[in-house]
C-alpha cells in the first residue's frame, strides 16, 4: 500500500452504479477492481491484495453486513465503506458500523465525498499498519535483547542475535562480532524459521567510528548466506569503545524503513551484550588461571600406582571456587586429599589454599589422617571461625597397599575391585564444627583395585537426589579403563552436565 496507489474493490449488483463508483475512484488515482455479488467479493479478497472494499448493503446473494463481517474476520486490515442506494435510518447505519464497516455513505453520494472518505479511511489504516508493524518489530527487539543478554556463552549469543534479527525483519540476517580471543565469528540465519549457525568471518573494521552507523552495501561483500536477488544489504555497525572492534548486523535493504530505528537499536543492544560477554570471558579466564595456580602443578610418579586427575571449573561463573585436591609423596607414603570449601568466591579460594597447605604441613610433621583433620579443624575454628569445608585425606603405602583414611563430611570414595563397586564410608563431621571424630579407617587396597575421589559437582543435580547421583557414579565407574585419564574423562562426560554449574574435581588411584 505504501509503494503505489491503493487497490479498491467495488461490490455492487447494479452495473450503472458500479460504473459510476469505479469511474470516480479511478479518476482519483486508485486501482479499482469489481464484483457484482457477495460471493465474488469474498473470492476476490482471498485471491489478491486489497486495501479498501466499497460495499453495497443490499446484494442478491448475501447481506452486505455479512460480507463485511466475513472480510473483517479474515482480513482485519482491509477497510470497508458501506454504500446504500436506499434511504436508511439510524439503525441501518448503526448496524453497518457495529458489524465492522469503517464508514457508511447513503445516496445521493457525491464523487468528492466518496473519494475524501476513501482517503480518510485509508489514512487511518496506513497509520494503524505502521504502528502495528513497528510494535511487532519492537516486541521482537525486546525478546532478542533478553535472549542475547541471557546467553551462556559467546556463540550462543551470536546465534540468538541472528535468529532474532531474522525473526524481526522476516528475512535472512547475519550478526558479526569478535570474541575476547580475537576470533571473528558470524551468526547467520537464512530466514525467520531457520536455525542460526556460527561461521568464521573476517571484516575490515578500518574507518568504523565509535557509535552507530548504517550503510547500504553490495551483498557480494557479505557473502555469508543467500541474500534476496536484486537487493542490496543494509549494515548497521555499533562500536561502543575505540579500543573494541565493532559489531555488525546485516539484513536485506528492502526490509528497512526510514532511519532504520529498529536495526540501529538491535545493533546497539547486541553490542552491549557482546561487550558484557567479552568482559565475562576475560574475568573468567583470570579466575580460572588463579584457581588452577592454587592447585598442584603436577601429579607425582609413584612406583606401583597409576594416578589421574580431572579438574573442571564451573563454566557459567567468573568466581573461583573452593574445590581442591592434593597428591604428594611424603616419607614413602602417598598423601591424597580432596575437599570442598563452602561458597564460590575469591574468599573461598583463599580458604581452600590455606586448608590445602595446612594439610600438607601437618602431613609433613608425620601425623596420621585423623590427626591431620583434627589439627586443620582447630586451625579453622581459631582463624576461620565462620568457614565450613568437607575433606577426605588418605595415606597409602604403595608396596603393601596399606591405607589409612579419614573423612570430614566429604562424599565417600568409590572402590572398584574384582568387578565389584562399593563406597568406602567414613562418617564424620565436616570441618569447622566442634565434634568428636571417629578413628581412622584402615584397610588394604588390593592389587588391581581403583579408588575414585570426587567433589559434589560430579554427582549433584537439581532434578535428582544425592543417592541417585551416587548410584549413577557407581554404575558409570563399574568398568575402569586401562588408561585412568580416559576413565576420569569418561566420568566427566557421562555424569557432569554440558554447562558445569559447580566445580568438579575427580582423582583416580589404582594399585598395580
Amino acid at each position: 500500500m505504501e509503494g503505489g496507489p491503493a487497490t479498491v474493490l467495488v461490490v455492487d449488483d447494479s452495473r450503472t452504479k458500479r460504473y459510476l463508483l469505479v469511474s470516480w475512484l479511478s479518476r482519483a488515482g486508485f486501482t479499482v477492481l469489481e464484483a457484482e455479488n457477495g460471493g465474488e467479493a469474498l473470492a476476490r479478497v482471498e485471491a489478491q491484495p486489497i486495501d479498501l472494499v466499497v460495499l453495497d448493503v443490499r446484494l442478491p446473494d448475501l447481506s452486505g453486513y455479512e460480507v463485511c463481517e466475513r472480510i473483517k474476520a479474515a482480513h482485519p486490515a482491509i477497510a470497508v465503506i458501506h454504500v446504500s442506494a436506499h434511504a436508511v435510518d439510524v439503525l441501518d447505519r448503526a448496524q453497518g458500523l457495529t458489524r465492522g464497516a469503517d464508514s457508511y455513505l447513503a445516496e445521493p453520494i457525491e464523487p468528492e465525498e466518496l473519494v475524501a472518505t476513501a482517503h480518510a479511511v485509508l489514512r487511518y489504516y496506513r497509520a494503524r499498519q505502521r504502528a502495528e508493524f513497528l510494535a511487532e518489530r519492537l516486541l521482537g527487539l525486546a525478546d532478542t535483547t533478553v535472549a542475547v543478554h541471557s546467553a551462556q556463552n559467546f556463540t550462543r549469543l551470536l546465534e540468538e542475535a541472528a535468529a532474532g534479527a531474522a525473526q524481526i525483519f522476516k528475512s535472512p540476517a547475519a550478526v558479526v562480532a569478535e570474541t575476547f580471543d580475537g576470533d571473528c565469528l558470524a551468526g547467520v540465519a537464512s530466514g525467520p524459521a531457520a536455525e542460526a549457525v556460527i561461521v568464521p568471518w573476517i571484516v575490515d573494521d578500518a574507518g568504523v567510528p565509535t557509535g552507530s552507523t548504517v550503510r547500504v552495501q553490495d551483498p557480494a561483500g557479505w557473502d555469508l548466506l543467500g541474500w534476496p536477488a536484486g537487493d542490496t544489504v543494509t549494515v548497521a555497525a555499533a562500536r561502543l569503545r575505540d579500543d573494541r572492534p565493532p559489531l555488525y548486523v546485516v539484513v536485506p535493504t528492502s526490509t528497512q524503513t526510514h532511519r532504520t530505528p529498529v536495526l540501529v537499536q538491535l545493533a546497539q543492544s547486541v553490542a552491549a551484550a557482546v561487550e558484557a560477554q567479552r568482559s565475562f570471558d576475560e574475568e573468567h579466564r583470570i579466575a580460572v588461571t588463579l584457581q588452577r595456580s592454587l592447585l598442584p602443578q603436577r601429579i607425582p610418579e609413584v612406583n606401583g600406582l597409576d594416578l589421574a586427575v580431572r579438574y573442571e571449573p564451573a563454566s557459567a561463573r567468573t568466581e573461583v571456587g573452593g574445590d581442591f585436591y592434593e597428591l604428594v609423596m611424603l616419607d614413602g607414603h602417598l598423601l591424597l586429599a580432596i575437599g570442598d570449601v563452602a561458597g564460590h568466591s575469591l574468599h573461598a579460594a583463599t580458604v581452600m589454599a590455606e586448608l590445602r597447605h595446612a594439610v600438607r604441613a601437618y602431613a609433613v610433621e608425620g601425623h596420621q589422617p585423623g590427626e591431620i583433620l583434627h589439627r586443620v579443624n582447630e586451625l579453622m575454628r581459631t582463624l576461620l571461625p565462620n568457614e565450613l569445608a568437607t575433606i577426605c585425606v588418605l595415606l597409602l603405602h604403595p608396596p603393601t597397599g596399606r591405607v589409612r583414611l579419614a573423612s570430614a563430611g566429604h562424599l565417600p570414595p568409590l572402590l572398584v575391585a574384582d568387578g565389584k563397586v562399593e563406597f568406602v564410608q567414613h562418617h564424620a563431621p565436616l570441618l569447622g564444627v566442634r565434634a568428636q571424630r571417629p578413628a581412622d579407617l584402615e584397610f588394604v587396597l588390593p592389587a588391581g583395585a581403583t579408588l575414585v575421589f570426587y567433589t559434589d559437582g560430579l554427582i549433584e543435580r537439581r532434578d535428582a537426589t544425592i543417592d541417585e547421583g551416587l548410584a549413577a557414579l557407581a554404575a558409570c565407574a563399574a568398568e575402569v579403563e586401562d588408561d585412568l585419564d580416559r576413565f576420569c574423562q569418561r566420568l566427566l562426560v557421562q555424569l557432569a552436565p554440558s554447562e558445569i554449574q559447580d566445580d568438579v574435581a575427580v582423582v583416580a588411584l589404582r594399585r598395580r
